[in-house]
């Protein structure tokens, strides 16, 4: 993985993510000023924080910041976990995914990636997204996004080389979104 040089990256687990949770509440509502989509759906910087609070006691948590070189402030950041296809896809949805990561033991759940809006456009997204892959180290990794294609991050993760998988309501009130897959492996 190439890392912009104006970067540096460090890998946290649980304890020092629940330590940053005001500055990482801080970077994604700044990355999502402006998209009344995402607060009407019911995502908004208490929601992230209970998120977080209760991803970090999943086994092999792991936080990704991204900081200007040297010292400084995180300008960026990305979390997910280890888990298996039935609970990151839930029984329902999973029985309706027509590919192989539905056999797997495990997979990267990825379930945030934000950057400041001052850092966006710089590949400060594709580096955190590439270290936190790699740092979870599953041949199969997934995440959920917001629908349309046109959308800045939809967009990022094609050029990853996510696909989409299928619509994924977690509940009845919930919004619907996307089910994105990536494989990695040999």
């Amino acid at each position: 993985m190439n890392t912009p040089t104006d970067l540096t990256l460090r890998t946290h687990g649980p304890q020092a993510t629940t330590a940053m949770l005001d500055t990482l509440t801080d970077i994604w509502t700044a990355a999502h000023t402006g998209h009344d989509d995402v607060a009407d759906a019911g995502f908004t910087p208490d929601a992230l924080r209970r998120q977080i609070t209760g991803h970090t006691r999943h086994d092999h948590f792991t936080l990704v910041t991204a900081h200007p070189a040297g010292e400084g402030a995180p300008i960026g950041f990305g979390y997910g976990f280890r888990c298996s296809p039935a609970y990151w896809f839930g029984l329902t949805l999973l029985s309706t995914i027509s590919s192989p990561v539905t056999t797997v033991d495990t997979l990267a759940g990825l379930c945030e990636l934000a950057v400041l809006p001052a850092w966006q456009g710089r590949g400060v997204g594709s580096t955190i997204h590439h270290a936190l892959v790699d740092a979870l180290a599953t041949d199969w990794a997934s995440l959920l996004a917001m629908p349309g294609e046109d959308r800045p991050e939809q967009r990022l993760y094609r050029r990853l080389g996510y696909h989409y998988a299928g619509p994924y309501q977690p509940a009845p009130d919930a919004p619907v979104l996307d089910l994105l897959l990536l494989y990695q492996g040999c």
